[in-house]
């Protein structure tokens, strides 16, 4: 096996320490190899780049598990000449037998040696910096949603059937009437009579809906309860502003983007996140889907292709592409609204909706390389191919039966 690398290395990362393993050669001579232990703090990842920078290492592999080699990496980036590489650890898994992280590194550093490992995407500064905010906005909101859920629960359990009446509990009226309920002292007509908007054609529903009994224990869970939902709103909005900075930048990626039906700035914020505006990354709109998990497996033997099930892959990524494919889906006269529920029908609900996050990420690859707007195809776009498609293949069955098939046009001009 040829030697693509000669001097390499291989590190074993830990939370509270990084073992070291380097192969050093030169052509024709013996391999050479050296290990040593460093701490996991930044005096340590200090003292790791001097000592990989004594001995001229180019290549330097790690398991992308957890989040340890993040900080290894960025140590290891800002290097001139030494090129850090993050692995799948499924993909260099070392063959059965003695298990020490000794061993573990200089099988890591044999594989960069021979170029045997494929190195994971892993996104410029910027972009893993966009990335941590996405994410954690993502938490957020499902912190919030979480907490909406057990307010609502708890004035079930109180016989207040808030959610029945108003649509939106946490809308104007809603908010005014927590309050009230929280204080304790408001009858249900006086609650009711905070209503605004449209909602004050319900005041008598609401009269009747408020009609429950809430406990001193259940306001005090209330009061606490819509205090962590206002601080989680005001928590989403700070993010919001951050990645709107750090989006600014992309103007034109985000343009493209949004344009995307069922994509909004968030979706595309986080989107942008995942992929980074470059897709040289990706060879093609295929490695992009698959990477994603947007694809099913494979799964082949002895010629015969049997079934396989949703593909590992960036789950996040995987989610936003998922919630903009329902949102497009909705969207009267658009191409994927005709295309959801004509797969729906076949194959369900839910794996329809894969198949259309599928499809944006295919369009947004597309985009992305040639910098073109999306244009949308149309509903109708399904039964025009549909009905070429019926043509060409009656066509061949007449012609296979020995039929000559003229257009109408053709026997009106015979028949004058």
């Amino acid at each position: 096996m040829d030697v693509l690398r000669e001097r390499s290395a291989g590190l074993d990362v830990h939370r509270s320490v990084i073992v070291a393993c380097v192969l050093l050669s030169t052509l024709g001579s013996r391999v050479t190899k050296e290990v040593k232990h460093f701490a996991a703090t930044a005096a340590g990842l200090a003292e790791l780049v001097a000592w990989l920078s004594g001995y001229g290492v180019t290549h330097v592999g790690m398991e992308g598990t957890g989040v340890y080699w993040m900080a290894v990496y960025a140590a290891l980036e800002a290097v001139s000449g030494l090129t850090p590489i993050v692995a799948n650890a499924r993909h260099i898994k070392a063959v059965p037998g003695r298990k020490t992280d000794v061993i573990d590194a200089e099988w890591i550093a044999r594989l960069i040696r021979y170029g045997l490992v494929r190195a994971s995407f892993v996104p410029p500064q910027p972009i893993r910096h966009l990335r941590d905010l996405t994410r954690y906005r993502r938490t957020l909101v499902e912190v919030q949603a979480s907490e909406r859920r057990r307010l609502i629960k708890l004035l079930e359990a109180a016989d207040m059937k808030l959610a029945e009446v108003l649509s939106d509990v946490f809308g104007v009226t809603g908010r005014a009437i927590l309050c009230a309920l929280i204080e304790g002292e408001a009858t249900p007509a006086q609650m009711a009579a905070l209503a605004k908007g449209l909602a004050r054609k319900k005041i008598a529903p609401l009269t009747v809906a408020l009609g429950g009994q809430l406990a001193e224990h259940q306001r005090l869970m209330l009061r606490m309860q819509l205090h962590r939902i206002e601080a989680t709103e005001q928590q989403i909005a700070e993010l919001d502003e951050q990645i709107e900075a750090r989006v600014a930048r992309y103007g034109v990626e985000m343009k493209l983007l949004t344009s995307i039906p069922g994509i909004d700035r968030v979706g595309a914020a986080a989107i942008l996140a995942e992929i980074g505006p470059d897709m040289s990354r990706f060879a093609t709109a295929a490695n992009l889907a698959a990477w994603a998990g947007a694809c099913p497996a494979n799964n082949e033997s002895a010629g015969k292709k049997r079934p396989a099930g949703a593909r590992s892959g960036n789950r996040h990524l995987l989610t936003v592409l998922c919630n903009a494919a329902v949102s497009a889906s909705r969207k009267k006269g658009s191409y994927f609204r005709a295309k959801y529920y004509s797969l729906k029908s076949r194959i369900g609900g839910g794996k329809a909706v894969l198949a259309i996050g599928h499809k944006l990420l295919i369009c947004i690859w597309h985009m992305l390389t040639s910098g073109e707007v999306y244009r949308d195809l149309g509903e109708a776009h399904l039964d025009r191919r549909n009905q070429q498609q019926a043509l060409k293949r009656y066509a061949r069955k007449l012609d296979a039966l020995g039929y000559i098939i003229v257009p109408k046009q053709g026997v009106a001009a015979m028949a004058a």
